[in-house]
């Protein structure tokens, strides 16, 4: 898989192509289609690989946290998805970008995806540790019916405010990110490490 990496970074997803692998490895394109019979199966396997890394990386940062330091954890998470961003955009860019063009991703993609979120999912439900969050604000009807598919999908019952702290702040980081490895800062920003220090501040969930 080191040719389709080096390809994806090269020409981007949506101009990936089985046959480009095998030319940049010096194959012929039916020895490669043996392992990949299209293109979807090759991005496919791309997302399983990166999405499973990422998750290694994540849990191996949150696992040298105490666990009852919740406001840690969150920086530790945060800094590490940021360092592995950094250290490969496209990839970044690969998960978390514009989707690829005529691609849908296979049920086999959720569950390496899942690993990633599951570790924000752990600290979500670690925020309620000593008794439900108080709501910042009052939720609006129906918002708790909502919220109960996020409690499905994790497995454990954390309250509606923890939820919503950590989908937000989920979001937050992912969007903080995209707008530094994407030029959006550009000129606005001088020192991203201390930039991207004060927005993981603001976005804690645990406080």
């Amino acid at each position: 898989m080191t040719s389709a990496r080096r390809q994806l970074a090269e020409i981007g997803p949506a101009a990936l192509s089985v046959r480009a692998v095998a030319r940049d490895l010096g194959m012929a394109s039916s020895a490669v289609y043996r392992y990949f019979p299209s293109r979807d199966d090759l991005l496919t396997e791309l997302l399983v690989i990166i999405y499973s890394e990422l998750a290694d990386f994540l849990e191996a940062a949150d696992a040298n946290c105490p666990r009852e330091d919740l406001r840690g954890r969150w920086h530790m998470l945060g800094t590490t998805l940021r360092d592995w961003a950094v250290d490969a955009p496209h990839e970044y860019a690969y998960l978390y970008g514009s989707p690829v063009p005529g691609y849908a991703a296979p049920e086999t993609t959720v569950g390496p995806s899942a690993r990633v979120t599951r570790v924000l999912m752990a600290l979500i439900d670690d925020l309620d540790a000593n008794g439900p969050l108080p709501e910042r604000s009052p939720l609006p009807s129906g918002a708790h019916q909502q919220l109960d598919t996020f409690r499905e999908l994790m497995g454990a019952e954390p309250s509606d405010e923890a939820i919503l702290r950590g989908v937000t702040a989920w979001g937050g980081l992912l969007g903080a990110i995209s707008l530094e490895l994407f030029g959006h800062l550009h000129r606005a920003v001088t020192d991203y490490d201390a930039h991207f220090a004060l927005v993981l501040d603001r976005l804690d969930p645990t406080i």
